[in-house]
């Protein structure tokens, strides 16, 4: 059953369910095998490959708190019509049903447990009823359900509408007279509208992402927010922003997050955050200006090695300069380099830009036990722009998240620690395609921008989903042909020339983009689906500045070792044959005379959920442990036997950090003491 299971996900083959889908489906993406596409969906949620009623995705959600891991999706239907909806589910209370129907919203509900169980409700559409919200989810403290195979049964209303658009962000008041308040936003990717609430009520419904109010009281402390609107509904409103009228002209808010970037023996680099309005900046050395740049850095030259300087930042507008930024201070001259990371690592993924249901963590508290912090995520404008952005948690999702100039400090102090922190590119919604040169460009720019911006040590990727495929006929990694595959490549290589030395690159791809490629290569195997393998080019490419690899043993089919029998997530086996395979080195797709070459030990580390609800394939502390010593003493090994003993195997990587603390931070302290105990 393993072996068959293993084949249709490389193959892209359909598993029949067990009760085939009905020919009426309306609702689009019902068996979750394009992600989560066109479902509005709780932070935990996500799609896996196992276990599934049918097809080769299934929906996981983990309830967290008060919130019921709720997926839900609008769909169009006819006034005056009978609906059936059904779909399968695993996992203890599970509810299925639909809002909006215009006469009486449905739901049911089962708790099958492990085993696959089909629920069933039916309604009759309103006379004026045209779109229905059908929707699955959990129950508070039940631990993680399964769906899968969700059948809308009816006449079709004429496609699906749109969903509602995202929160908008970046919400500031851009300038006051004794009456008016100006406000600005970002762009809601969606969005056809927005809604200006101030005090609590709807005062304008703009188009873009300016409103000025107007017909206020100088004096009078206003509070304003902001929320967007498309046909699907409306989203939930932006963190509050507070102006107070008044006719003295505002000049632009001080500069945060002045930080120093780099030094030469006569030159200090500097960077700070954007200030609201402003238009342009002045740059102070030892109090005397010495530049005024309209970008956000700034380079000061000419200066004499070993000699300190102290440099602060103002902004101005029309209306004049702001006060000066928090002083920095710096030393031109031969700077010593980064040290370099340890023997044994523990890499992490820190919510930087999100909270997803286990809490905020500030970079300052990150425990001192993680040796590489990768910031999750940096994520495109669009699928093919290579326009990378780093956004922060909003206050609304994260309450406790720091200022910007506390978590660029919290990042120096980590690196003044010796830790490293990375921008991690992607996720499982940040798809990245570079299908063309100007996107591949973009994607080193943008990055760059945000390495340069915080004072990062490098770049981890982490592609998931269809960021990497392979053309039909595609078959040497060695000489990839594919697009977005080259125009990666050609990215990272000249990140790498940028940076130097100290770059570091990590990348986190899943087993289906690496070690599957054993048995199947997505550009030659007949039949094979074509993002198999397809990290492997990438990898060999990079192999001589790669600095670490830690593909994700987990949220995983089986898949076949080098003793050419199946193997599946959440045991020491797992892990054992996953590492040894990288370690050894293994033909692509079987073919004796294309041999993916081995790592060096110390270029890898083994991938895994700090716990139970980080991803499926937890594997506990002590099968972890009885990998590791498998694979680098050569001791405690279980049915897999590696090819060989690796004492230089570099550590541990683990999504998440956050996970981690919410575990009480089993992870982090266990592994952390197993390592320092290595020779």
């Amino acid at each position: 059953m393993a072996a068959f299971a293993a084949a249709a996900i490389a193959l892209g083959l359909a598993v029949v369910p067990a009760t085939a889908a009905l020919a009426a489906n309306i609702l689009p993406n019902s068996g979750f095998e394009s992600g989560l596409n066109g479902w509005t969906c709780a932070s935990t949620a996500r799609t896996v490959t196992t276990p599934v009623h049918g097809g080769t995705s299934a929906l996981e959600a983990t309830p967290v708190g008060s919130d019921y891991a709720r997926c839900s999706q609008a769909v169009k239907v006819k006034p005056s019509s009978s609906y059936t909806l059904s779909g399968w589910v695993r996992g203890d209370y599970i509810f299925l049903g639909a809002l909006g129907t215009g006469t009486t919203d449905v739901s049911t509900w089962g708790s099958p447990g492990a085993a696959w169980s089909q629920l069933t409700t039916s309604f009759t559409t309103g006379p004026s009823t045209t779109s229905v919200t059908v929707y699955v989810n959990g129950w508070y403290g039940t631990g993680a359900y399964n769906a899968d195979d969700l059948v809308l049964d009816g006449p079709d209303g004429g496609g699906t509408p749109p969903t509602p658009p995202a929160t908008p962000t970046g919400l500031t008041v851009t300038g006051k007279t004794a009456t008016s308040v100006s406000l600005s936003w970002s762009a809601s990717s969606g969005a056809t509208s927005y809604n200006v609430y101030q005090d609590g009520t709807r005062v304008g419904t703009p188009a873009g992402t300016t409103f000025t109010a107007t017909g206020l009281t100088t004096g009078t402390t206003y509070r304003f927010s902001v929320s967007a609107s498309n046909t699907a509904g409306e989203s939930a409103r932006s963190a509050e922003v507070t102006a107070t009228p008044s006719t003295t002209p505002v000049p632009p808010p001080v500069p945060a997050g002045l930080i120093v970037t780099g030094t030469t023996a006569t030159s200090v680099s500097l960077s700070w955050s954007a200030s609201s309005g402003a238009t342009s900046y002045n740059v102070y050395r030892d109090g005397t200006r010495v530049g005024t740049p309209t970008g956000t850095t700034f380079t000061a030259t000419g200066l004499t090695s070993g000699t300190t300087y102290r440099f602060s930042v103002s902004a101005s507008n029309a209306n004049g300069e702001s006060a000066r930024s928090a002083e920095v201070t710096a030393t031109p001259g031969n700077q010593p380099p980064p040290p370099p990371l340890p023997k044994r690592v523990l890499v992490g993924y820190l919510h930087a830009s999100f909270a997803n249901g286990s809490g905020y963590i500030k970079m300052s508290d990150v425990p001192d036990t993680w040796d590489v912090i990768d910031l999750a995520f940096g994520e495109p404008t669009s699928v093919t722009s290579g326009d990378i952005r780093f956004t922060r948690c909003p206050v609304a999702e994260c309450p406790n998240v720091e200022s910007e100039a506390d978590f660029m400090a919290g990042i120096r102090a980590k690196q003044t620690a010796g830790k490293k922190v990375l921008i991690s590119i992607g996720g499982q919604y940040g798809q990245v395609q570079l299908t063309t040169t100007a996107a591949r460009d973009t994607f080193v720019s943008s990055v760059s921008a945000i390495i340069d911006k915080y004072g990062l040590d490098g770049l981890d990727i982490d592609f998931e989903g269809h960021s990497l495929s392979l053309n039909s006929g595609d078959t040497d990694f060695k000489n990839p042909t594919t697009p977005v595959v080259v125009n990666l490549i050609s990215a990272l290589k000249t990140l790498k020339a940028k940076y130097g030395s100290r770059f570091v690159l990590t990348m986190a791809p899943e087993t289906f983009f690496v070690q599957l490629g054993y048995q199947f290569y997505g550009g030659g195997s007949s039949g094979a689906d074509p993002r198999a393998g397809a990290y492997l080019p990438v990898i060999y490419a990079m192999r001589n500045d790669l600095t670490l690899l830690h593909v994700q043993d987990y949220n995983s089919g089986p898949i076949t070792g080098l003793d050419n029998q199946y193997h599946t997530m959440g045991d020491s086996d797992f892990h054992i044959a996953m590492t040894d395979m990288l370690l050894a080195g293994f033909p692509v797709a079987g073919n004796t005379a294309n041999v993916f070459p081995a790592l060096r030990p110390d270029q890898v580390a083994i991938g895994l959920p700090a716990a139970v609800y980080a991803g499926n394939g937890f594997t506990s502390v002590a099968d972890v442990q009885k990998a590791f010593d498998c694979l680098a003493k050569g001791t405690n090994c279980g049915s897999y036997r590696p090819r060989g003993v690796y004492p230089g195997l570099r550590g541990l990587m683990t999504w998440s950090i956050n996970w981690d603390k919410y575990n009480a931070s089993e992870f982090s302290t266990n592994h952390r003491r197993y390592l320092n105990s290595l020779p």
